[in-house]
C-alpha cells in the first residue's frame, strides 16, 4: 500500500467513526489526516521527479560512454596496468590494482606485496593469493 492510499484509508477511517470538528479532538485529527495527505502528495510528486532524473542520467551517461568510446577508443581503461589514486598511494611507486573475487574490491598493491605471493582482502578478509610468472620479453630489431 502506498502513502497515499494509506491516508486515503484514514480519511474513510475517520468518516466512518464520524469525527467531525465539533470537538478539539476532532478537530485536531482532522488536521493532522490534512497534513499527513499534503505530506503524501509532495513524496508522490517527488518520486516521480526522481525517476525521470534517474531516466535522465542513465541516458546522459549511455550518451558520455558512447562518446567516450568514441574519443579515446574501446580498449583505453583495459591498457592502464597502474593504480589510478588509492588513498596513500606513492605516486612514485608501481602499484596494480587487484579486484577482490569476493567482495570485488579494489586493492591496490605494490611489488613487495605481489612478491610475497598473498595478502588478506582489507574489505572482507579473504585470503587474496598472487601466482606471478616469469615473462621474457623479446626485443623487436628494426
Amino acid at each position: 500500500m502506498t502513502i497515499t492510499e494509506k491516508v486515503a484509508y484514514l480519511k474513510g477511517l475517520a468518516e466512518g467513526l464520524k469525527i467531525n470538528d465539533d470537538k478539539p479532538e476532532g478537530k485536531l485529527l482532522l488536521a493532522m489526516i490534512d497534513v499527513l495527505d499534503d505530506m503524501a502528495l509532495t513524496v508522490d510528486d517527488l518520486d516521480n521527479e526522481i525517476a525521470e532524473m534517474v531516466e535522465i542520467i542513465d541516458e546522459i551517461d549511455q550518451d558520455l560512454g558512447d562518446l567516450e568510446g568514441d574519443f579515446y577508443g574501446e580498449d583505453e581503461d583495459d591498457d592502464e596496468d597502474f593504480c589510478e589514486g588509492c588513498d596513500g598511494c606513492d605516486e612514485d611507486e608501481e602499484l596494480y590494482e587487484v579486484e577482490c573475487p569476493t567482495c570485488g574490491d579494489i586493492i591496490c598493491i605494490n611489488e613487495e606485496m605481489l612478491e610475497e605471493g598473498e595478502m588478506d582482502c582489507p574489505n572482507c578478509g579473504e585470503l587474496l593469493e598472487f601466482e606471478l610468472e616469469e615473462v621474457e620479453i623479446e626485443e623487436l630489431d628494426d
